[in-house]
Order: structure tokens, then C-alpha cells, then sequence
């Protein structure tokens, strides 16, 4: 039995990181582990330009601890709305610090409501990011209310991205935060240059986890956890070798009060123990051998960005999850707190 197993150091594909003092209890968590993180701009206001990615990174830089300074980078990306000027995504491009731009459906998740409310309003942009070869990440959910909420990916499958990837042949997409079968087949038989991000969450539990003995807010994200057959097909998916699937988080942290209360935000909080987590999916699968690609591989040559040099190491040692942690005045719930994993990350 494999008793450590050291990688390359990951990359996370797709991070909240909230800002101000949210953003400093967060940051470290994530930095320890990862070299590099694709940034989400769902904030309030959302991240819009270039002006506003580049003052945003380095807010978040001047929040890394003395320790970490040197051994993280976040990649930014611009939040995609009905009125994105085209301008701005050549400006984008040339910056350096804009890796991507983000589709959010008006009203699909947290902080979603300046989203995209029609898509053909975007094709200008679209077109544009194409030519520039920048990458778009999509939320790939519909949100007509005539949808059940199981099925809102399958719909924006056939609504949204198919179209998509017809009228665009050439841009580049990242289907962030896959939760179901369907979208897992399309990925894999599009001959389109579309990928996909997989979080530890969605990998190890199924929609049972939110109704287990009543109702588990601390397990509601959006996309919402799916039937175990979607599990097992997302688990295939990233032990499968397919350079198309690989590591995104999606963490978000949300305090206490905003998840525990009538109308509770969706989102899974994993960035405290996010490599231990994909570690214990794959360990279950049979497939540590296949953690490096998925976690460290993929999503670098999918953005077109060297493989990172640095290593970290991963004992079996078994652990107890933190039942909270500081997060600016208020708590924190992580995913499996108070319960025990079996991998650490080494010092």
C-alpha cells in the first residue's frame, strides 16, 4: 500500500477567493498547495476590465503571507456581461494578466445578477476573444424556471453550448465544474478545443449528501450535487487520462450566517484540504498513478502555460478537518469538517 506519493506541484483552474479580509482568511489555504489559480470575478462589483483584474491581483498578492510570496500566481479572468466591449478583450489579451473570460447566466449562482441574460448579445465579444485565442469559461447552466434544477446542465448542453461551439469553431472553452454524465460525453466526443474542470466535491459525494439526516446547507453548491450514476461518470472522467478533464475546485467560501439561514448561498468550501480530497477520490478509484496528469498536466497545456517545476509530497496519514476557521468576523464551514481524511499534504 502506497504509504506517500509525490506530484508536480497542481494548478486549480477555477477559485472564489472572495476579497478584502474574506480574501486574506481564504488565501493561504489555497497557495500552500497550488502554484497557480484561475481567479473567478463574480465579485460585487464584478470584475469587468483590465483596470479592475489587474488591481484585483494585486490585492491579492499583497495578501499572500511573507511565506508564500513567491510561489503563487493568480490568473485573472474578466466577467462577461450583455455590454463587454470588444475593445476590452484585446486589452485583455495583451495584458498578461487576463487569462480568460467568464459566461455567467443572469442569476445562474452567487453573485451571478449581472450575468449574461441573452447570449447572442455576446457574439461580437465571442468572436473577438476567437481571434485573440482567450479562452472562454462557461457556467454551464440554464436558468429558466421551467427547468428542473437536476437538468439545467443537460438543457444548457443543447441550448447554449452546442450553438456555441458550431458559430465559434475556434474559441477555446472550458465547461467549468461538470456535474453530469451528459456533459462529460460531450466533452469527450467534441472534436471542438472544449474541456472541462471536475471539483473534489462533485467527485466524492452524490445528492444524497444534502439531505442526509436533514438538510446539509454546507453541501448545497450550484451546480448541484447529481445522482451517483453522475459521480461515477465524473470519476472516470478525470482517472481516465483524457487531457480534456482536469482540476478546478470551484471552493467558495460563504460564512456561516450566509449558509446556515432561510435562503442560503450555494457553494462548497475545499481549498482548505483541496489535494488531500482529489487524492482520497482517486485512491477510492484504484488510480493515485493517475492524480499528476489530472491535477498538474492538463489544465497547463490546455491554457498554454508551462508545467510547473516544484513538487509537493502527499503522506497517508490519517487527520481531522477543522470544524471551522476564521473568516473575517465570522466562521467558516469546510467540507468534512470534524471528520478525518487520510492524506496530507507535507510541509
Amino acid at each position: 500500500m502506497l504509504t506517500s506519493i509525490t506530484i508536480t506541484r497542481p494548478d486549480d483552474w477555477h477559485l472564489h477567493l472572495r476579497d478584502g479580509e474574506q480574501m486574506r482568511a481564504v488565501l493561504p489555504h489555497t497557495a500552500r498547495q497550488f502554484a497557480r489559480a484561475i481567479v473567478m470575478p463574480n465579485l460585487r462589483p464584478p470584475v469587468v476590465s483590465v483596470a479592475q483584474a489587474s488591481a484585483y491581483r494585486q490585492r491579492i498578492l499583497s495578501a499572500l503571507p511573507a511565506a508564500l510570496k513567491n510561489q503563487f500566481e493568480p490568473l485573472m479572468t474578466l466577467y462577461l456581461t450583455d455590454n463587454t466591449p470588444v475593445a476590452e478583450i484585446v486589452r485583455a489579451k495583451e495584458s498578461g494578466v487576463v487569462h480568460a473570460v467568464k459566461l455567467y447566466p443572469a442569476g445562474a449562482t452567487t453573485n451571478s445578477d449581472a450575468g449574461v441574460t441573452d447570449i447572442m448579445k455576446c457574439y461580437a465579444v465571442l468572436e473577438m476573444m476567437e481571434a485573440q485565442d482567450l479562452p472562454l469559461l462557461l457556467h454551464g447552466e440554464v436558468t429558466d424556471s421551467a427547468v428542473d434544477v437536476f437538468d439545467r446542465e443537460k438543457v444548457f448542453i443543447d441550448r447554449v453550448l452546442l450553438p456555441l461551439t458550431q458559430r465559434f469553431p475556434h474559441l477555446r472553452m472550458v465547461f467549468e465544474h461538470v456535474t453530469t454524465r451528459d456533459a462529460v460525453q460531450f466533452v469527450k466526443e467534441s472534436s471542438h478545443p472544449i474541456a472541462a474542470t471536475i471539483t473534489a466535491h462533485h467527485l466524492l459525494l452524490n445528492r444524497n449528501a444534502i439531505f442526509q439526516g436533514g438538510i446539509r446547507p454546507h453541501h448545497y453548491c450550484l451546480p448541484v450535487l447529481k445522482r451517483e450514476i453522475h459521480r461515477k461518470a465524473l470519476l472516470d472522467a478525470a482517472i481516465s487520462g483524457n487531457p480534456k478533464f482536469f482540476l478546478g475546485t470551484d471552493s467558495a467560501p460563504h460564512s456561516l450566517s450566509s449558509k446556515e439561514n432561510a435562503c442560503g448561498c450555494a457553494g462548497i468550501y475545499t481549498a482548505h484540504a483541496a489535494i488531500e480530497f482529489y487524492a482520497t477520490a482517486f485512491e477510492q478509484a484504484g488510480a493515485l498513478d493517475r492524480l499528476e496528469p489530472f491535477a498538474s498536466f492538463h489544465g497547463a497545456d490546455f491554457y498554454r502555460l508551462p508545467r510547473n517545476q516544484g513538487t509537493i509530497t502527499l503522506n497517508k496519514e490519517t487527520w481531522t478537518v477543522p470544524q471551522h476557521f476564521d473568516f473575517a468576523d465570522e466562521r467558516l464551514i469546510p467540507l468534512y469538517a470534524g471528520n478525518a481524511l487520510t492524506w496530507k499534504m507535507a510541509s
